[in-house]
């Protein structure tokens, strides 16, 4: 991975975040402690679970959040001169505790908890909204993705229907939730996902003949290369490729057709030719219920694209960031909540721990409010401290987030590998308040 320097995240921010600031900076009440929750008020409809991702990110995105003398100059004549200058020298000084990356996720639960001054928290509320806004939305599609191959590999492949800078983010949600492998190598040098692919359509039809195409491939990248074999005539090319590279071949690609169908007629035909290790990868618009569709057929990788990085029908989570407690007129927190129709808070600092039965199943989410709820021997804390007076102390590795994430869905009921809309696994309990 590289540890090129990091840009300011300053200005991933709304407008308001700052006039919001400058207006209680002259009430003198931006300086009052505040805590600030970020939480799911539902799960996108039909979801069984979510899956928490863009932890490390987030993390970044606070060291990183302070105004250079470019951002400083941009927001010149946006807010006084006297809040340019508290701005210069802004850091968030607070405290962070939140869900740890690759947990399962439900409604109400308190994925973020910030709390400091009231000025420097909701400084933060736009670009910690959008990161973990979509890294979930991916990170959740993706763990439906990998329940339905069960087993088989999953390549991440959406880097040309997104966004750039998204497609890096998406291809490390994606391998925390489970993906084997990405196609984006900007991915692969910034966070050290495993990158994969050999060959496009447009390098077959570059050459004279299909044969000379997948000689060029073979020769280049050897006999385990995979070879995309449905550019012309299926059969032709599969017959072509292990007649160019033996029968020691990688792998064929499809991405067209029905894809069960050819999956079973090319299994047969290179177990003809004496292909019987050949693997066979599928490509072409795959979703969570494609992928489950092709659980009978001799498929042994998926390459998933457009789907993934569009969180499979759900591009956003709806998180949202709210103030749920504040300090009194005697210095005590005191609780608030939004009570807007559709759209309530519950306010309260909150914690939480995944109830579980004496086999490991999960019961519930128990969220205690201003108070931690008790554990009754088979419970698991979901809180971790992440920044401590202003110092993150809770970052962990993708390959502790991919882990993390197989346990947490691993304990859940059987009901979370189905792929039909339903109802959250388990049921979100609020205690006290």
């Amino acid at each position: 991975m590289t540890s090129s320097p990091r840009a300011s995240t300053a200005l991933l921010t709304d407008h308001y975040e700052l006039t919001m600031v400058q207006a209680a900076r002259q009430a003198g009440t931006a300086e009052r402690r505040a805590v600030f929750e970020l939480f799911p008020r539902r799960l996108p409809e039909g979801r069984r679970y979510g899956v928490v991702a863009g932890v490390g990110r987030a993390l970044d995105a606070i060291e990183d959040f302070s105004f250079d003398a470019a951002a400083l100059t941009a927001l010149e004549g946006i807010v006084d001169p006297g809040m340019l200058d508290w701005l210069a020298s802004y850091r968030f000084t607070g405290d962070v505790w939140g869900y740890a990356e690759g947990e399962a996720y439900f409604p109400h639960s308190p994925l973020m908890v910030v709390e400091g001054t009231f000025a420097e928290a909701v400084l933060l509320e736009t670009v910690l909204l959008s990161i973990y806004n979509h890294d979930s939305a991916i990170a959740s599609a993706a763990s439906r993705m990998v329940l339905a191959a069960h087993g088989r590999p999953c390549i991440e492949m959406g880097a040309r229907r997104t966004h750039e800078d998204a497609a890096v983010a998406a291809a490390r949600a994606a391998y925390v939730a489970g993906f084997d492998a990405t196609s984006n190598l900007a991915a692969r040098a910034r966070y050290g996902v495993p990158s994969t692919g050999t060959a496009a359509h447009s390098f077959t039809l570059l050459h004279d003949a299909e044969a000379d195409a997948f000689r060029a491939q073979v020769e280049t990248l050897g006999v385990g290369t995979t070879l995309l074999v449905d550019t012309y005539d299926v059969a032709e090319a599969v017959r072509l490729a292990v007649e160019v590279a033996g029968t020691g071949l990688g792998a064929v690609r499809l991405d067209s057709g029905d894809l069960g169908d050819l999956a079973r007629e090319v299994r047969a035909q290179l177990d003809g030719l004496g292909a019987h290790d050949t693997r066979i990868v599928v490509t072409s618009d795959l979703d969570e219920y494609a992928i489950a569709a092709l659980a009978a057929a001799p498929v042994d990788a998926y390459g998933v694209g457009t789907q993934l990085v569009t969180g499979s029908g759900h591009p956003t989570c709806g998180f949202v960031y709210k103030l749920v407690a504040r300090e009194g007129t005697d210095g005590e927190l005191v609780s608030v909540a939004k009570r807007s129709t559709d759209k309530l808070s519950i306010g309260g600092r909150k914690h939480a721990l995944r109830r579980r039965g004496p086999s490991g199943v999960a019961q519930a989410e128990v969220v205690g409010i201003d108070e931690v709820p008790g554990d009754d021997g088979d419970d698991r804390p979901l809180l971790v401290p992440l920044v401590r007076d202003g110092e993150v102390v809770g970052r962990t590795t993708l390959d502790e987030a991919r882990a993390r994430h197989r346990a947490s869905v691993a304990e859940l009921p059987r009901a979370v590998t189905m792929m039909s809309a339903g109802e959250p696994v388990i049921p979100t309990v609020h205690l006290g308040g």
